[in-house]
């Protein structure tokens, strides 16, 4: 397998859900990370537990990836101990709002597409370069959604920015097959994080019925995942990984037991 030790993993969206997750796995690895996320206080409480549970060095920086500037800034000005960044995760996504597109709100479809699809270039951008640069045989690792397979009703903004997420993965795999940098798309169905709550605008009730009669993904399942396709030998690409809970079949066929 490859060695994770000492390896530097940049995630974004790492204060919660598969973020915090993948922090977890990569630390028990042996690996460096680099915590990116708006709500810094989590990222520092995340970063002392890491730090007390596994010794891991870690590098915690507030990012709204939505904003360009900030996000090229941010990677420019990283010391030049974490500049040699080995893998990307991005992470950084979210669902707003669940409405027929002709009666959207189109506050919730700006969001999604900033952060979604827009953050997750302005990253790949920016840390990229660096990977050839330094001549890195890094890995991008983005995370996508079954909802960029399977569109389903009054999702039709959020699944195309997941199959925007999942055809940018094909073409930078394409662009950069000749650096050696392998490139993954993780594509989760359902899982119990924040989601639904940022989906719903804070309404638990709501939330909460998404996952009624069913045993859901949790962040760790799919951080285990991201970890499989991150130390496979060097000369093994994993291209994409969908995985559901056992209950459901695709996006909107699952199994309840209510």
């Amino acid at each position: 397998m490859y060695s994770l030790v000492n390896k530097t993993i940049c995630i974004t969206g790492a204060s919660s859900g598969f973020g915090e997750a993948c922090a977890n796995v990569f630390a028990r690895e042996g690996s460096r990370l680099i915590l990116c996320a708006r709500r810094k206080e989590r990222l520092d409480k995340i970063a002392s537990v890491l730090f007390n549970k596994y010794k891991t060095e870690v590098f915690v920086v507030k990012l709204d990836v939505r904003n360009r500037g900030e996000v090229e800034q941010v990677v420019k000005n990283l010391p030049d101990n974490w500049q040699e960044i080995d893998i990307l995760i991005n992470n950084a996504g979210l669902a707003s709002g669940l409405d027929k597109l002709q009666e959207g709100n189109i506050d919730d479809w700006e969001k999604m597409i900033d952060t979604n699809v827009k953050g997750l270039l302005y990253l790949t951008r920016a840390v990229v370069p660096l990977m050839i640069s330094k001549k890195i045989q890094g890995h991008v690792i983005n995370i996508g959604s079954i909802a960029g397979i399977y569109a389903y009703p009054k999702g039709a903004v959020y699944c195309g920015s997941k199959a925007a997420v999942k055809v940018i993965s094909d073409g930078l795999r394409m662009d950069l097959v000749e650096n050696g940098i392998r490139v993954t798309n993780i594509q989760p169905g359902l899982a119990e994080t924040e989601f639904s709550k940022v989906r719903f605008h804070g309404d638990e009730n709501k939330a909460r019925a998404v996952y009624n009669g069913l045993k859901a993904l949790d962040a760790a399942d799919v951080a285990e995942a991201v970890l499989f396709a991150a130390n496979r030998p060097q000369h093994v690409q994993i291209c994409e990984i969908t995985l559901t809970p056992t209950c459901q079949a695709a996006a909107t066929v699952v199994n309840r037991k209510i």
